[in-house]
């Protein structure tokens, strides 16, 4: 019979020497697997004689208890190796600040909204609002805007399905701010409807608009800021002031170049295009169309129940979307829906 103290040493040496549970499970095979030596040991205990059996078996086995606790010792120890490394590999440094909250801001088109909104209330301009799911009557109808006007296609304007999959009938997204003015003269009537003489209506329409259309500079949805002003003595040259002021406020330079272009809109009349020269930066020595704009065509009051005999005014439309593009020097409308907050917090 081996020495069984001899073997229980040898494999306690091998198990320490040993720092990979893969090698340290091999070196377990030597001595507790099939072919190994406790393991032949105890197949050996057939060949002795019965009265031998009991001693040598017990002997065996509390060699084989040892081995194991040898081994099972060794796997706890590099469990616990495994470990401390793992946790100072992954330590937390506690004396460093902690992690605050990531400071939120306003959108850069939020901001110029308020911006437009806040330069019109200076000089006494209030913010009306409207509905964006608009009527064929308030968006087309009322603006002097003709049923064959191309605006009222499909390929122009996002029409609003009924529940039977059909085309709900007048049912639209509202495609400029434009109603917002219409039902503003509307209720603004309707209130003074009383009165020999209304009193003025000047306002800005800011809000979501929709058309299709989609490319570096345009989105299926942005943002219109409309302005109206009527009176008994409103003339063009109240227009021109009124949106040279702004955008020289705006773009905060009393230098700025603002000129006005004839041009054709089917609620004015007449109309003109606002550009503005650039004197620096990528754009300079360009003129940029900013808004267009005109005296508030006569059909358009007597769709309110306004006298055009008695009263006038100018009406306007911008795009801040396109000033927020100026005012930061972005390149690409779609940047500021992409929801990317990597190009937002720049505005924060």
């Amino acid at each position: 019979m081996h020495n069984l103290d001899q073997i229980v040493h040898a494999a306690s040496a091998a198990f320490a020497a040993t720092d990979d549970p893969d090698v340290l499970e091999q070196v377990k095979a030597s001595y507790l697997g099939k072919s190994g030596e406790i393991t032949g040991l105890l197949k050996e205990l057939a060949k002795l004689p019965p009265d031998q059996r009991k001693t040598a078996g017990a002997a065996i086995n509390h060699a084989k208890d040892a081995v194991e606790a040898a081994l099972a010792a060794r796997r706890e120890a590099l469990r616990q190796r495994a470990l401390q490394a793992r946790l100072a590999e992954e330590a937390l440094d506690v004396t460093l600040p902690g992690r605050g909250q990531a400071r939120g801001g306003l959108h850069p088109v939020t901001r110029t909204l308020e911006r437009i909104e806040a330069l019109f209330a200076s000089i006494g301009f209030e913010v009306a609002d409207g509905p964006e799911i608009e009527a064929d009557f308030q968006n087309f109808t009322a603006l002097n805007t003709p049923v064959d006007h191309p605006a009222r296609s499909m390929h122009d304007t996002f029409y609003l399905q009924d529940e039977a999959g059909g085309m709900a009938e007048g049912v639209l997204l509202r495609t400029h701010t434009s109603p917002i003015q219409v039902r503003h003269m509307q209720a603004h009537v309707a209130r003074h409807a009383d009165r020999e003489t209304m009193p003025e209506i000047r306002v800005i329409a800011p809000g979501r608009v929709y058309r299709v259309d989609s490319d570096a500079t345009h989105s299926p949805m942005f943002h219109q800021v409309e302005g109206l002003w009527i009176g008994e003595n409103v003339s063009f040259a109240d227009l021109k002031g009124v949106i040279s002021d702004f955008l020289r406020r705006f773009f905060e330079n009393d230098d700025l170049q603002v000129r006005f272009r004839p041009s054709f809109f089917p609620f004015t009349e007449p109309s003109a295009e606002i550009d503005m020269a650039f004197m620096s930066g990528t754009l300079k020595g360009r003129w940029l169309e900013i808004a267009g704009c005109g005296m508030v065509h006569p059909n358009v009051l007597r769709h309110v129940n306004i006298d055009p005999e008695k009263y006038l005014g100018f009406a306007f439309g911008m795009g801040p979307d396109r000033l927020t593009m100026l005012r930061y020097g972005v390149n690409d409308l779609r940047l500021f829906f992409d929801g990317d907050l990597r190009f937002l917090r720049q505005f924060v």
